[in-house]
């Protein structure tokens, strides 16, 4: 746990780069100054009011599967999420949102570095409706979450990700746990992609890297979701 830094995921990236980190290490932050989310979108959040943290794992399996980690951290946070709040219903939003009714409480950035990847999450815990960065965002507090301490909430999304990495790691197939909690999967949704076109279709399944499938049997694997109906 740091007090103040620019960003977890630069941090953790360059002890990667310096050959100072091994597989499992985690930073934690009371507050960064830098910190960034999926496209370097600007992430930002008051000292203590979210909890931000980046983790560094090496894969065995194969270089092609590892887009599927983002995901499998989005079911680790809302499992996470789901046992200390058992009356809460989190959903994922593809790729890398956490939702807590239709408003996003967190997101998820992964980078190649190293021999593995470095994931960052962060989770919106005790902001107040000024404190949030947009108005489509919101927090575990505004939800009247029961478990506002951050330590306890990384401490239960740990343990649930080393047990559904573990499981990914010996060759399962965890792709019907995403469908199940994921907001995105059977919905109409329009796709719209970093160089200004777009594309309407029902999304159906994830492939085993992660990829969005829709119902015309195409595939996207970047891209802003927006859920229609």
């Amino acid at each position: 746990m740091v007090e103040v830094t620019g960003s977890t995921q630069d941090d953790l990236t360059q002890l990667v780069a310096d050959k100072k980190a091994k597989s499992g290490d985690v930073i934690a932050t009371e507050f960064q100054s830098a910190g960034r989310g999926r496209l370097d979108r600007k992430f930002d959040a008051p000292a203590s009011s979210a909890l931000m943290f980046s983790l560094y794992i090496e894969p065995i399996r194969e270089k092609s599967d590892w887009s599927f980690l983002p995901l499998l951290t989005g079911l680790s946070a809302i499992f996470a999420l789901t046992t200390l709040g058992p009356e809460s219903s989190p959903a994922l939003k593809w790729p890398n949102d956490i939702l807590l009714g239709d408003c996003k409480v967190g997101g998820i950035i992964a980078q190649a570095s190293g021999d593995g990847v470095v994931i960052g999450v962060g989770i919106n815990a005790g902001m107040t409706h000024e404190e949030l960065p947009v108005v489509t965002a919101t927090s575990l507090a505004l939800h009247s979450f029961p478990v506002l301490d951050r330590n306890l909430i990384l401490a239960a999304f740990l343990t649930t990700f080393e047990e559904l990495f573990e499981r990914w790691q010996n060759g399962e197939d965890l792709r019907h746990l995403y469908n199940e909690r994921s907001a995105t999967i059977g919905r109409e949704i329009r796709i719209e992609h970093p160089d200004g076109s777009y594309k309407n279709g029902k999304a159906v399944d994830v492939t085993p890297a992660g990829e969005l499938i829709l119902d015309d049997g195409s595939r996207v694997t970047v891209g802003d979701i927006v859920h229609l109906r």
